[in-house]
């Protein structure tokens, strides 16, 4: 019998117990079949599947069963592992399949090993490279696959490698930009330890056309594990050869080095990054001249995200054609969302450009958890804007996102409840990216806190009409006037929650209400005599003593005294408080 591997994951909602138990049962009946040399079992983190308790894929026959119980496992024995044949009724059957490319080898391979990467075709799209195709082929191959930039503003890959090439400049350098700080967004950190050497293989093939010895890898120091794989999987490189002088026997020489983000979100920018690595602050310059000209100590730099290059090699291995095949006719390939928030199965999602929210959201991520009702989804994140429930069906992609006020960004998606204020939302991300600001122009530090504390003002019912109008006025000179991509995408949050729900700011406003209950300053609170069970927990944590009663009488709430801190919503156990 040849050998198999069975890859398990326990995708129950909330688990944090892993397949612990059940891989120990499977294991002993491997031993008692006589077959624990001959199957390798491995738990992995994401398989693309939510929600179906114990999942298992077995390879090379590429099975999937969903729901596994421990007294399935003598059949999947007996049938699987030593027949090759499925257990039809435990096969997986999706609603709606994910198409994985960039996620492909994620949980299927070890990261830590090189010959599993090799085994899996990897490294062959380089030697076919350096092999059959000179620099200016490469670039080429690119440009027609249609591959664009992963990053944030999705530009041409192929074009930025181009113009870098064209660049006069002693020596040119590689960077793959993993500083990813987007609220809710874990794309690039997995690809990075689930897969490194993809990565590193698309730097490989960057270097090679643009003629570049020396690539970077900029982590922030926040993912230690990214890092730790990074670098095991850089060292087995230029332990085989594939790093170094002349890789694969070819007249192409090239390193590889990381350096660490200390986490400051407008390093993600590109001339911050290259301020961040030169040791300097990192804070943005005007452009042009763009990296590609003059770049990392003022030498032509190109700067991919990890996804941009996890796309590489396959496109070099299966052709311009394959990879522009899927997709939409502006937006080729496939794009990782991180999808979280009030959606039921949260995790990465790998689509064909073109999937609508709608499949998204409500096939791939099964819909609220809450199972309350829709009201948006944020795209895009800091940068980014809300997207209304009208728009479910648009198709994602670059241009579409845009025409609704978004952005594709590096790919993070959150789902927003009936329960999400989107004043709220606005100011949250505001003050996020008013602590992330470097501060060095005006109007991204001056516009952003003005915006923050106008806001501050309507959630906490000091608002005016003449408020919507300033935050659109401010908007508008931030996005005309910021020195880099920060400041002038910063207040895209408010604009979108303004152009879609512009009757929520009116309520907080006009009505002093907010119609999510979430605006605490705006809720009063009641206790519903009916349900209270007279604890007096909610009078012990009253910081302000406004609850008063005995167990006897029970107990109420003095609306002169309460400041609406919500402490007594948030510790009674009996939904005996109400926000009204």
């Amino acid at each position: 019998m040849s050998e198999k591997t069975v890859l398990l994951q326990d995708t129950t909602a909330g688990s944090t117990t892993g397949t612990s138990d059940f891989f120990g049962v499977f294991k002993a009946a491997l031993r008692e079949s006589d077959l624990a040399d001959n199957v390798r079992l491995v738990r992995v983190a994401d398989m693309g599947v939510y929600n179906q308790g114990v999942v298992m894929t077995i390879l090379p026959e590429n099975i999937t069963y969903a729901n596994v119980e421990a007294h399935d496992i003598k059949r999947i024995i007996g049938v699987t592992l030593k027949h090759g044949n499925p257990v039809k009724d435990l096969l997986y059957q999706p609603k709606f399949r994910q198409m994985r490319l960039v996620l492909k080898n994620c949980g299927r391979l070890d990261p830590g090993s090189i010959d599993d990467y090799i085994a899996a075709d990897g490294y062959r799209a380089l030697l076919k490279a350096v092999e059959q195709k000179t620099p200016d082929e490469v670039i080429a191959e690119l440009k027609a696959s249609g591959l664009r930039g992963r990053g944030g503003g999705g530009y041409s890959t192929g074009l930025k490698w181009q113009f870098t090439r064209e660049a006069a400049g002693e020596l040119k350098y590689v960077i793959c930009n993993a500083d990813e700080g987007d609220p809710g967004a874990y794309m690039d950190r997995s690809v990075l330890e689930g897969n490194p050497h993809s990565v590193i293989e698309g730097m490989l093939l960057a270097g090679y056309a643009i003629g570049s010895s020396q690539g970077f890898f900029y982590i922030r120091a926040e993912y230690p594990l990214a890092i730790e794989r990074v670098q095991k999987a850089l060292d087995q490189a230029r332990e085989r050869g594939l790093l170094g002088n002349h890789i694969l026997g070819s007249d192409f020489s090239m390193d590889i080095e990381i350096r660490l983000g200390a986490g400051a979100f407008v390093c993600g920018e590109e001339t911050a990054l290259i301020a961040s690595i030169e040791g300097k602050r990192g804070t943005p310059v005007p452009r042009p001249p763009y990296p590609s000209v003059r770049g990392l100590w003022g030498m032509p730099t190109c700067i991919n995200n990890v996804e941009t290059l996890a796309n590489v090699a396959p496109i070099l291995l299966h052709g311009a054609d394959w990879f522009a095949g899927i997709g939409t006719q502006t937006s080729k390939g496939t794009k990782v969302f991180a999808l979280t928030g009030k959606v039921r199965n949260s995790g990465l999602v790998e689509v064909p450009m073109g999937t609508t929210l709608r499949e998204i959201v409500f096939d791939i991520g099964g819909g609220i958890a809450s199972g309350r009702a829709f009201k948006a989804v944020q795209t895009g994140g800091p940068s980014g804007g809300v997207i209304p429930e009208k728009y479910l069906d648009t198709p994602v992609d670059y241009d579409n996102l845009q025409k609704l006020g978004s952005i594709m960004g590096s790919g993070g998606m959150i789902v927003m409840d009936e329960c999400d204020c989107m004043v709220d939302i606005a100011k949250f991300y505001i003050k996020f990216c008013v602590d992330e600001s470097c501060g060095k122009c005006a109007p991204c530090r001056i516009g952003g806190y003005q915006i923050l504390n106008i806001l501050e003002g309507i959630t906490q019912g000091r608002g005016t009409l003449q408020d919507l109008d300033r935050l659109i006025l401010i908007a508008r000179a931030m996005k005309m006037g910021s020195l880099c991509g920060l400041g002038q995408t910063a207040a895209n949050p408010v604009i979108s929650t303004l152009a879609y729900f512009e009757d929520e700011y009116r309520e907080h406003i006009v009505n002093r209400r907010c119609p999510a209950r979430k605006c605490r300053a705006l809720l009063e609170f009641n206790i519903i005599r009916h349900l209270c069970k007279k604890c007096g927990l909610c009078a012990r944590a009253c910081p302000e003593k406004a609850i008063t009663g005995d167990r006897e009488h029970g107990y109420s709430i003095d609306t002169e005294k309460c400041i609406h801190c919500g402490v007594c919503f948030d510790v009674c156990k009996f939904s005996a408080v109400e926000r009204i």
